[in-house]
């Protein structure tokens, strides 16, 4: 039922008393979602059609990976067939898989040199946008480096950002809210057309595609619509005719629109004023050069001892630190009440991760709730994976019964990037996989 049939599911004030769920089960999720999470998301609660929550299908999308090819299909778009994009991204969003693991996986560590040489490239990405985040966390909601600006012919676009009659924004948009995926050369065509192309709010776009997404993240989806809306660099992305005819003509072939294209020219790339925007280093966690990780201190200081793990969306894979560290001890999920209540996620994506905590807990001792997690954490010695986000930031700021482990980087932050960052800096990517090289030493001393 959709919640246009069920006004109350949208109106309706969040109970924030914690509540302790029943386990779902793993052949009845969507019933699960629609009756204990109601008020939490948006849209029919179904699952998404390309994709299934769980370790099991993530360990085992992993274990077919072949990204032969990778370095020459990894941008096509249609039709699907063709494309090298390997659909990984919502596993390791949520950290069913995490970067290092895939990276050093044997089919890619025996694929060709150039495949794996963009594959490995792309995983960087990752580890960058979630350095980037860690770095500026909620000042991403502005354009951190530049303003982003319209394109120069955004005041004669009339229609709707994403217009529909469009053959190529219809067939995406499509893929996005029935999947809850897509490659990220569309990704790129929607925030371009959305900001630069109709000068639309490039974060009420940000915020719609993240909505629907399964591996949406405000590292990964945020930093990627700043470097198209021209966020992170002088210039934007300037979709147009041109890449859809290359990367999937029988969208043109198919449109209506065919014989009088909107899209025809590029937009106009226009450079916003430089902006002064603050970083927060402590985003990055235990383990990195400034703050060492409770394993690494001196054993005399006194610990709490943990009593439970503590799972957050960002890490609820089984090779989680904490569920490693501490195999014979229950695992906690709090679905955050007033987070969600404001996101109004698309329901597939807390299908997805109920998906994942339906598998988890036939193989470990488990406890959902519901409410607020700063209700929760506080109980209760706990152990708990940091989160570089700073929600896990704000609701641990005076909790000192927790074990943070480690968050499992692909590139730890090091001391020369953390030097670059004093100089209210951020590094460019090829910069910064310079500078987060294990034998990086800074620029004084490099």
């Amino acid at each position: 039922m959709h919640d246009s049939e069920r006004p109350w599911v949208v109106d309706i004030v969040a109970d924030l008393t914690l509540r302790n769920l029943p386990i779902p089960q793993t052949d009845g999720v969507p019933d699960w979602v629609e009756r204990h999470l109601f008020g939490l998301f948006s849209g029919e609660v179904r699952a998404s059609s390309a994709f299934t929550g769980g370790q099991t299908e993530a360990s085992r999308r992993l274990n077919d990976v072949d990204i032969t090819g990778y370095a020459k299909t990894r941008s096509a778009v249609w039709p699907p067939d063709d494309r090298g994009a390997t659909k990984l991204s919502p596993y390791i969003r949520h950290g069913l898989l995490d970067l290092p693991t895939v990276h050093d996986h044997p089919n890619v560590a025996d694929s060709n040199s150039y495949d794996r040489f963009r594959f490995r490239g792309e995983l960087l990405w990752q580890d960058y946008s979630r350095h980037w985040y860690a770095a500026f966390g909620t000042a991403t909601r502005r354009g951190v480096t530049y303003e982003p600006q319209p394109g120069k012919t955004a005041a004669k676009w009339s229609h709707e950002p994403w217009w529909r009659e469009m053959r190529c924004v219809d067939a995406t948009l499509d893929e996005l809210r029935t999947d809850g995926w897509m490659v990220n050369q569309t990704r790129m065509w929607l925030a371009s057309q959305w900001a630069v192309r109709a000068g639309a709010d490039w974060r009420d776009g940000d915020d719609a595609m993240f909505r629907h997404l399964l591996d949406g993240s405000r590292a990964a989806n945020r930093q990627g619509w700043q470097w198209t809306v021209g966020g992170t660099r002088s210039r934007s992305y300037g979709f147009s005719r041109r890449q859809v005819q290359k990367r999937s003509p029988h969208f043109c072939d198919e449109c209506s629109l065919s014989e009088s294209c909107p899209i025809g020219g590029y937009p106009g790339s226009v450079s916003g004023p430089i902006v002064d925007t603050a970083m927060r280093l402590d985003l990055f966690g235990p383990g990195t050069p400034t703050q060492p990780s409770l394993f690494d201190t001196d054993d005399s200081v006194e610990r709490p001892i943990p009593e439970a793990v503590w799972l957050t969306a960002e890490s609820l894979g089984d090779a989680d630190p904490a569920l490693a560290a501490y195999p014979d001890l229950p695992a906690h999920f709090v679905f955050d009440e007033p987070l969600l209540s404001h996101l109004r996620l698309d329901a597939k994506r807390l299908v997805f991760i109920t998906e994942v905590l339906a598998e988890l807990a036939t193989r470990r001792d488990l406890h959902v709730w519901r409410g607020r997690p700063v209700d929760f954490v506080p109980s209760m010695p706990l152990a708990v994976t940091h989160a570089p986000v700073p929600g896990f930031a704000r609701i641990t700021a005076e909790v000192h019964s927790l074990t943070a482990l480690p968050w499992r980087w692909l590139r730890p932050p090091t001391l020369a990037l953390l030097e670059r960052l004093s100089l209210k800096r951020f590094p460019t990517f090829k910069e910064w996989c310079r500078l987060t090289k294990p034998s990086a030493v800074g620029p004084t001393g490099s």
